[in-house]
C-alpha cells in the first residue's frame, strides 16, 4: 500500500510537516497548474497521471487530500479505479468535503461554513467553476484530520457521515498516520 498525498490546488505544496516520515511510503505528486480554467478538471488528470508515474500498475492506494483538492477526492478515486488501482480508504486533511451534484468552491464554502480567504495566485472564476462529482463515491472509508480550526464544520459533517475524524494534536503527521492505518486495517 501506498499513501499518496495529494496537494491544494493552484500548485500549492502538500504542507504536514514531517509526514515524510510517520508515513511508510507515501508519495509527493507535483501538480503544476497552467492558471487554465477548467481547474478541477485539470487538476484531477493531473493527479491521475502522477499517480501512475509515482506508484505503477494495480498497486493499492490511500488518498489523502488536502485545502481546495478535498471536494476532488471522489473525481481522483474514479480515475484511480479505471486505472484497475485499488483504493483502500480517503483522508481530507483541512478541506471542504465534497458533495452531491455540481457545487462550485464558493458554494462548497458557503455551504460548509468556511471562511478561508482567496489564494493570491487564484485565477479569475477559480471559485465559481462547477467541480466534478463521482456519484458512487465513497468506495472506501473515508477520514478527515482537523488541524486548523477554521475547518471545524466539515470536520464536523464528516463525523456525522460516520467517518472517522481526528483533531490533530501536536503531532499532525504522526495523527494523519494512525487514521491512515485505522482506516485499512
Amino acid at each position: 500500500m501506498i499513501t499518496v498525498l495529494l496537494p491544494p490546488t493552484l500548485g500549492a505544496r502538500f504542507s504536514l510537516p514531517g509526514v515524510a516520515d510517520a508515513l511508510p511510503a507515501p508519495v509527493f505528486p507535483e501538480i503544476v497548474d497552467d492558471g487554465t480554467a477548467p481547474h478541477a478538471a485539470r487538476y484531477v488528470a493531473r493527479a491521475s497521471l502522477e499517480i501512475s508515474r509515482l506508484v505503477g500498475d494495480r498497486t493499492p492506494v490511500v488518498l489523502v487530500a488536502e485545502g481546495d483538492s478535498g471536494p476532488l477526492l471522489g473525481a481522483v478515486g474514479a480515475a484511480q479505479r479505471s486505472a484497475h488501482r485499488p483504493v483502500l480508504g480517503y483522508v481530507l486533511v483541512d478541506a471542504p468535503l465534497p458533495q452531491p451534484g455540481s457545487p462550485t468552491r464558493a458554494d462548497l464554502a458557503r455551504n460548509q461554513m468556511i471562511e478561508v480567504p482567496a489564494r493570491a495566485n487564484e485565477p479569475a472564476a477559480y471559485r465559481t467553476e462547477r467541480l466534478p462529482t463521482v456519484p458512487d463515491w465513497p468506495d472506501a472509508p473515508c477520514g478527515y484530520l482537523l488541524t486548523d480550526s477554521a475547518y471545524a464544520h466539515p470536520a464536523h459533517l464528516a463525523g456525522m457521515r460516520g467517518w472517522t475524524v481526528r483533531e490533530a494534536g501536536g503531532r499532525p503527521s504522526r495523527d494523519l498516520a494512525e487514521l491512515v492505518a485505522d482506516l485499512v486495517s
